[in-house]
């Protein structure tokens, strides 16, 4: 006998508000484009673009020095020092692993309260070629250890400041320097401002393809350097999992392993003895099963076609160095079908204290999620193995950790050689590119409003961007000196 199948309610992706009584009310309205508009409009009385100019410091500024021995307090003992030569070797390195120190500098200024979200550290070198999983090479931000939503020119600022350090360290004049910031920033109100026009669907969709952008920039340079940037491009598709396998890996004992390059790299096998080597490498097993679940279906399916074989910690970047991270090598099919997957620790964003709380509601609490979460938004396309979780370490502490590729055809530009011309092509570049994954989560129309058609932002951005690069300078003396005194430990020789 047929049983009547109980109701079901029909559910759909709009919230739904009740009044007093319990009966639901419209959803929320959408803005018009015009009040959109409106609104970018007013935020410019409120702060006109021509104040950006100014470096406001904040009233009781921590030194350099104290933010990096804080800092130091959840990171890696042995590590540390590793990060602090790394970043006294230039002030351009020191810019790269002060976000932190800049994020307090942003706060202090009043901003527009149009939100995007945002990379956090949007520093020229955070910006580079990767493949898509459809095997596309791209052009794209490729760091989001910061992200969070905030003011959109934060990110804009980041990037300007980095400009001008970068440009001091190559030799740039004055002039030259602030032609290539303000280059920069106004392809950013370039590109926002078409992107205001542009259906969401095809702002969603639009991505820098790397084989368009080589027949752009080959008309801009000479044939020498044409040639160098086709060297680049064939460099950054080679630069995969099997080309990293032979350069970190050996044969030991009949067994494929992780090569040592000490404190940079460093097995399991020699960072751990015996038991504890075999409880984390357990660990990371596990921690591998369970992060596949924060993976699509295909592609926990596609991973749990490899097998563990070995792990190392590994030290990357700057600003990054002395976090948690490893590399992990998993075997296909057989010993020539490898898979490196880096597991990167994700701590809370050094934006999260000058954000308003309010604007992190709902947002992960992972730190590792929070990772994922802005790389997906703020990416035309991601890591096919992307993913995070929470672990519980030997020393009994949980950390959260983020999961993407080792190397997956990435290349990124040498910021430190780069002259005149190429700096102002690159950072309009990245000035497109920026305003590009800013659209996917704000409000273009807005923010294309605010900035309008003329060259007041630009112009002052520039001007801060001088004013930041000075104080970049001071705090990177205090932290030589620092060094020097004995009050930061710092490892010369790496």
């Amino acid at each position: 006998m047929n049983q009547a199948r109980p109701a079901v309610a029909r559910t759909t992706n709009v919230p739904v508000q009740r009044g007093p009584a319990g009966a639901e009310a419209a959803p929320p309205r959408h803005p018009t484009a015009t009040e959109r508009a409106a609104r970018g409009l007013a935020a410019r009385k409120v702060l006109p673009p021509g104040e950006h100019s100014q470096l406001v410091r904040p009233v009781a500024r921590s030194s350099p020095v104290a933010v990096l021995l804080a800092q130091a307090t959840t990171r890696v003992p042995d590590l540390v020092p590793v990060r602090h030569a790394r970043m006294v070797a230039s002030p351009f390195s020191f810019f790269r692993g002060a976000a932190a120190l800049m994020a307090r500098d942003l706060a202090a200024a009043p901003t527009t309260d149009l939100t995007v979200q945002l990379c956090g550290d949007a520093h020229l070198s955070n910006f580079g070629v990767f493949g898509t999983p459809e095997r596309r090479l791209i052009f794209d931000i490729n760091d989001f250890d910061e992200t969070l939503p905030g003011p959109w020119e934060w990110d804009v600022k980041r990037l300007a400041a980095s400009i001008a350090v970068a440009g001091r360290e190559n030799g740039l004049d004055d002039r030259a320097r602030r032609r290539a910031v303000r280059a920069a920033v106004d392809r950013y109100q370039q590109a926002m401002a078409r992107l205001a026009t542009m259906r969401e669907l095809d702002v969603w969709y639009y991505r820098v393809d790397v084989d368009e952008l080589v027949e752009i920039l080959r008309k801009q340079f000479s044939k020498q350097r044409g040639k160098q940037l086709d060297r680049n491009v064939a460099k950054a598709r080679r630069n995969d999992s099997l080309r990293a396998f032979g350069k970190l890996t050996e044969v030991v004992d009949g067994r494929r392993r992780i090569k040592a390059d000490p404190p940079l790299l460093v097995p399991i096998g020699d960072l751990l003895p015996g038991v504890a080597r075999h409880r984390l490498e357990s660990e990371i097993k596990g921690l591998l099963t369970s992060y596949s679940e924060s993976l699509l279906p295909d592609r926990r399916l596609l991973l749990s076609k490899f097998r563990f074989v070995d792990m190392a910690r590994k030290v990357v970047g700057v600003g990054s160095v002395g976090t948690r991270c490893w590399i992990v090598l998993l075997e296909g099919r057989d010993a020539n079908d490898p898979l490196f997957l880096q597991v990167k620790e994700a701590q809370e964003s050094v934006l999260a204290p000058h954000v308003p709380r309010s604007e992190q509601q709902g947002r992960p609490t992972n730190q590792g999620e929070r990772v994922v979460a802005g790389q997906r938004v703020m990416q035309a396309a991601s890591d096919t193995f992307l993913g995070w979780d929470r672990a519980t370490g030997i020393d009994g502490a949980q950390r959260d950790f983020y999961f993407r590729q080792l190397r997956d055809q990435k290349g990124s530009a040498v910021v430190e050689t780069m002259g005149p011309k190429t700096l102002r092509v690159y950072g309009e570049l990245c000035g497109g590119t920026l305003a590009r994954a800013h659209a996917r989560s704000g409000d273009a129309i807005a923010i294309a409003a605010y900035l309008g058609d003329d060259t007041a932002f630009s112009k002052a951005v520039a001007d801060f961007a001088e004013k930041y690069a000075d104080l970049n300078e001071r705090d990177h003396a205090e932290v030589v000196e620092a060094v020097r005194a004995g009050r930061l430990p710092a490892d010369p020789a790496r």
